[in-house]
């Protein structure tokens, strides 16, 4: 491959490869099978796509209480949540500035500072530095050299939205608003309501043994409803499911959601004030790069999407009431059937994406073509990959150049 049609220094990334994604859905093709399976594009992808903009990193149930920490690793980093006692969580990069060991190896809570276990340097609940034991010589704390000052933990740059921790790794992506208006404008009938997490009844964890892309692919479309889920396509038929395109976001949306609940069992409150639309509305969307997102009268969900390799994904899955009254006896039975029903229904989908997986090794696939009609936000989100492979996120998405 001539080295100026290739992407970087990754010759397995042509410019021509990519230019037939941004083409029409008409002529377009998907992205090549490099982008799933090659390991040195899949750390180059971590770069351009989850280092370089605001990216889903984890959610804010992980540290709920004052004091807490939870460590966790995003992008081949380790980082840590941090909830602060002015009642903010943060997150810092998990690594005391002495030695470079990582400071909180499980979850905590300390109530005022931690230190890390190496030599005990002191952390605020706000990343500042406010304990040296024995910097100068046997008890001596301080230092007229060492300004602790200016040592703190490295910050990351971070906001909450619903539930959802982002994290801008590069701190050089747009305001976190400017990212999240196209979702938040959609959803501004939500916007107030609060978020109920009951605890296990509320998470379904799934390892996946394909690349992360193919599992956002997946959810993006209702094409493959009548197949792959023909319960689901019983009372939520494919006919009455529409594309969802739009910036920073592609899915779809049902005209037809119906909680199904058990004999007797209590309906789950409907979030308050909402519009006509929301009676049997419903709509699912993958914020790019990696967060599925489900919103119903009655709850919402969200996926993060976790890449482990090229060929691997960890999925976790959290669900959220919209009163507090579901945490009272009477609902149990009603949380662990609708907890039930989303495991099945992502259950059903691991053969097609594992499958795709294997597929994606064979010479005789080449990206693979569109549905112009059906397939309208899986090639989107193609587009967008390939944008940021090939210019980065933090230049202009639409650019080509």
């Amino acid at each position: 491959m001539n080295v100026i049609n290739q992407i970087g220094n990754h010759p397995e990334l042509s410019m021509d490869a990519m230019r037939q994604v941004l083409q029409p859905i008409e002529k377009a093709r998907g992205l090549p099978n490099s982008c799933y399976t090659d390991t040195s594009v899949n750390l180059y992808e971590r770069q351009r796509v989850f280092a370089e903009g605001w990216a889903c990193a984890g959610f804010a149930i992980d540290a709920p209480n004052k004091g807490d920490l939870f460590p966790f690793e995003f992008a081949g980093l380790p980082l840590l949540l941090m909830h602060g006692k002015d009642d903010v969580i943060r997150v810092f990069h998990n690594v005391c500035q002495h030695r470079g060991r990582t400071l909180v190896d499980k979850p905590a809570n300390f109530k005022k500072a931690v230190a890390c276990p190496y030599h005990s340097w002191t952390y605020g609940l706000d990343g500042a530095l406010i304990g040296t034991p024995h910097v100068g010589g046997v008890g001596e704390h301080s230092c007229p050299d060492f300004d602790k000052d200016s040592v703190g933990l490295q910050p990351v740059r971070s906001a909450v939205w619903f539930g959802l921790i982002f994290v801008d790794l590069s701190g050089e992506a747009e305001e976190i608003d400017r990212y999240l208006a196209p979702v938040s404008e959609r959803w501004k009938e939500f916007a107030n309501v609060p978020l109920v997490h009951t605890g296990e009844d509320c998470t379904i964890r799934f390892d996946l043994d394909c690349n992360w892309k193919l599992a956002v692919e997946n959810y993006c479309e209702a094409y493959h409803l009548p197949w792959v889920h023909p319960e689901l396509n019983r009372y939520s038929p494919l006919e009455k499911h529409y594309s969802i395109v739009q910036e920073s976001y592609s899915g779809q949306g049902s005209e037809c959601y119906t909680p199904n609940f058990p004999a007797g069992s209590p309906v789950f409150p409907d979030a308050p004030g909402l519009s006509a639309f929301w009676d049997g509305g419903a709509e699912y969307i993958a914020l790019y790069p990696n967060v599925l997102l489900g919103i119903h009268r009655d709850h919402f969900y969200a996926v993060l999407i976790q890449p482990d390799g090229p060929g691997k994904t960890r999925e976790r899955f959290e669900i959220f009431y919209y009163d507090e009254a579901v945490r009272g006896p009477e609902f149990v039975q009603a949380r662990a059937t609708n907890k039930e029903l989303w495991q099945a229904v992502f259950a059903e989908d691991r053969a097609s994406v594992e499958s795709m997986q294997r597929g994606r090794r064979s010479p005789g696939f080449d990206g693979g073509k569109f549905s112009p009609v059906m397939d309208r936000p899986t090639h989107f989100f193609h587009i967008w990959v390939a944008r940021a492979l090939m210019n980065g996120r933090i230049r202009e998405q639409g650019s080509t150049e």
